[in-house]
């Protein structure tokens, strides 16, 4: 297992990956950019870590071609946070490198969907304050619907209670994912803690807020803004 870390003192990074270009929810405008309660998704999602994590270091990883659109949001809604910016690649895995590269090692640094602006400040801290223990933490919900596996001989029922779903931030210490982040880019690779896992390192799983889900069709738009109303 790579070095734990026990300061408390640690300075803090989130990496926001927002790729996303909206082909799902049939709006010529990226989701990321998509308004949900009057706010653009993006800067939801970027206010609740700044809310939560005092003096945390953002990194945006966006498409060039969206970054203009970005600087004429922070001038609209007068966001002044200092955020550094890089671009994406051809991939999660590659736009997450990307980020990465703006990352100092000793640190902790999460990573997070910029489509997930309902994660809560305890799912937050809670991610964060474990991988600075345990060296990571992916935030995990149990799944409440029946499952089925499909083979080739046809499905069969499995076990809801052997699989759980995953959220983010999944939470790190930088020098060991900057490490893993060299690895050949593979399929496999689904979220930040596969490739970390490639590496041999045993995950590790907190607990994360059903209301944080990825907002990627407008029925997830929906229940986001439902989500939103019912907390204020």
């Amino acid at each position: 297992m790579a070095g734990v870390l026990h300061s408390k003192i640690l300075e803090k990074y989130i990496i926001i990956v927002a790729g996303g270009n909206g082909s799902r929810m049939n709006n010529s405008t990226p989701k990321q950019f998509i308004q949900l309660d009057g706010k653009p998704i993006l800067l939801h999602t970027i206010e609740k870590f700044i809310a939560t994590i005092p003096n945390i270091h953002i990194v945006l990883v966006l498409a060039k071609n969206y970054q203009e659109q970005w600087n004429s949001i922070c001038k609209t809604f007068k966001f002044n946070y200092p955020i550094l910016l890089t671009e994406g690649g051809e991939t999660r895995f590659h736009s997450v490198k990307n980020g990465l590269s703006l990352v100092p090692d000793n640190c902790i640094v999460g990573i997070h969907d910029a489509a997930r602006p309902l994660v809560s400040d305890t799912t937050i801290t809670e991610a964060f304050s474990l991988a600075e223990i345990q060296g990571n933490a992916s935030p995990a919900i149990s799944i409440s619907e029946s499952l089925r596996e499909i083979n080739e001989e046809g499905n069969k029922a499995v076990n809801r209670n052997n699989f759980l779903i995953i959220q983010t931030p999944q939470c790190f210490q930088s020098s060991t994912l900057k490490k893993a982040f060299l690895q050949t880019y593979h399929p496999s690779f689904t979220d930040d803690a596969s490739v970390l896992e490639a590496m041999g390192e045993k995950i590790h799983l907190t607990t994360g807020n059903k209301e944080n889900i990825k907002i990627t069709t407008p029925e997830d738009l929906m229940i986001a803004e439902m989500y939103l109303k019912l907390n204020k």
